[in-house]
Parts: C-alpha cells; structure tokens; sequence
C-alpha cells in the first residue's frame, strides 16, 4: 500500500482504479429487476386479495401499502432484510419495502443510546431527506397546479 499522504489526484485515481473491483454489472441488474419484480408481485397480490374481498380500490391500496411497510421493517429487524439487500442492490431498495428499511435499520442501530437520542434522532438519519424533498417537490408541484387550476 501506497503511505504517501501528498497523493495528486492522478495518483489517487490510479491507485483506487488498481484496489476497486469490477462489479459484474448485468448480474446485478438482472436480480435487482427480478426482486424488485418480485416485491411488486407481492404487493399486486395483496391488493387482489383485499379486492376480492369486496374493498374499495383506494382502500385495498392503502391497506397494502400499510402492510408491504410492515413487512421491510419486521425483515429489517430479523435482519432479513439486509441480506436481501446485499443481494438485490437496488431491487430492494426501491420499493416501498426499502423505504420501511431505511426508517427501521438505524433506529436498530442507535435503540443503545436512549429512545430520544438514540432511537429518535437517528431514525430518519437515511429516509429524513428523501422525506423532506418528497414533502417539498410535492407542495412546489401542488402549488403550480394551483396556479394553473386558476389562470386556466
């Protein structure tokens, strides 16, 4: 290993390209489109369920999406979840199962330190932006609606 601190960054780049392995790019993508189907399949199937039985269509998918975010946080805290991920790459983050993930993991994670400080203010350490860009990209969409609603 190369020690020398005062690295350029052609050099940096050289030695990182040297250590980095390649990853087998179509592999992953097959598996990441095939568990991530997967998931999806889940979720259809238990909106089929709930319709079968006579619900709404709006209220089957909500109660479906209730319990696809139950299952990543439950798989999360078996530690299911994470190899799953490991696995899947992107297929299982994407759905809303990886969502449920990102919420639950660190909240395992930091449940040692205290339920304030620990469970609590690192809980959305992961999902907090992806949340706060989600709640402004929606008010900035819903506020041009709005405009267009009444101009148009």
């Amino acid at each position: 290993m190369n020690t020398n601190i005062d690295m350029s960054n052609k050099e940096y780049s050289d030695y990182v390209e040297k250590k980095a392995t390649n990853s087998p790019l179509l592999k992953n993508i097959f598996w990441a489109f095939l568990v991530g189907g997967i998931i999806c399949m889940i979720g259809q199937a238990i909106t089929d369920v709930f319709l079968k039985f006579g619900f709404p269509k709006e209220q089957a998918s909500t109660y479906t999406t209730i319990i696809l975010i139950f299952l990543g946080a439950f798989l999360t805290s078996i530690n299911l979840y994470s190899k799953l991920g490991k696995f899947a790459g992107a297929g299982s983050v994407i759905p809303i199962t990886g969502f449920s993930n990102s919420v639950v993991a660190p909240a395992i994670e930091f449940k040692t330190e205290g339920y304030i400080l620990g469970l609590g203010a690192n809980m959305f350490k992961i999902a907090g932006p992806v949340l706060v860009y989600g709640v402004t990209s929606s008010i900035i969409v819903g506020f041009f609606y709005w405009l267009i609603k009444i101009f148009l």
